[in-house]
């Protein structure tokens, strides 16, 4: 994974990511381009992957930035500030992920990203 880019046809967001080296994140690379679209969570975008990856390392601790896979639903999720399992600011995924990636991310852009919204991997 080099980059996530976000359309919806008014805005275009573009995430530069960090990789991780782990399985996970080899076995996503590996399956790249990915195209999707965009669910909202919370400060969580989701989106389908239909990637069945390794689930070692898999945690409830993500911080803002980090980009994960969530191995119950396939898919991939972008942390940028609460969701509704939060107890805190802090973000919370709804159960364990694997850390895959890590992005500089701008909360106010990203809360303008509506469910729908095309997403590419590359």
């Amino acid at each position: 994974m080099r980059k996530i880019v976000i359309e919806d046809g008014k805005t275009t967001v573009e995430l530069k990511i960090e990789d991780l080296n782990n399985s996970t994140a080899r076995k996503i690379s590996e399956s790249l381009p990915i195209e999707s679209k965009a669910k909202r969570w919370g400060d969580e975008i989701y989106f389908d992957t239909d990637i069945t990856a390794p689930s070692s390392g898999a945690t409830l601790d993500v911080n803002v930035g980090d980009i994960a896979y969530w191995p119950e639903g396939k898919c991939l999720c972008i942390f940028f500030g609460r969701t509704p399992a939060s107890s805190s600011d802090k973000p919370a995924p709804a159960s364990e992920c694997v850390i895959v990636g890590r992005a500089k991310v701008d909360p106010a852009t990203l809360r303008k990203v509506k469910s729908g919204a095309k997403i590419t991997v590359m």
